[in-house]
């Protein structure tokens, strides 16, 4: 089955000296761990994301129209920095590798069931 590993960072983690050398470590981590999952045959897809400054959000009214905001559209003290998408064999495969999965202090991973057409 495939699961799609929502990768959620603290939204300071990487600020400042400090935050950018855990930013480093963790990028070389997530790389590694990557490469090993690909060639696995485990993971089928995967990317970081671009900070959450540079998102927009499109939301559709109840009129049916819609309106361009800037910025992720829920406000938290936490932004969706990347994700996986691997086939495991059941839930505790998947939330195996999502522990693997590196990150900073507070960081947190969402384990989800990928919809199929069957």
């Amino acid at each position: 089955m495939k699961y799609m590993l929502l990768i959620y960072d603290p939204a300071e983690a990487y600020e400042g000296e400090a935050g950018l050398k855990l930013l480093e470590r963790v990028v070389a981590e997530h790389m590694a761990l990557a490469t090993e999952l690909r060639r696995s045959g485990v993971m089928s897809d995967g990317a970081g994301l671009q900070p959450p400054e540079t998102a927009m959000t499109v939301v559709r009214g109840g009129d049916g129209r819609h309106a361009v905001l800037d910025g992720p559209y829920t406000e938290t003290k936490e932004h969706l920095g990347g994700y996986y998408v691997v086939e495991a064999a059941d839930l505790e495969a998947a939330l195996a590798i999502a522990r693997r999965i590196p990150g900073a202090p507070g960081s947190k991973v969402e384990v989800r069931p990928v919809m199929t057409g069957d």
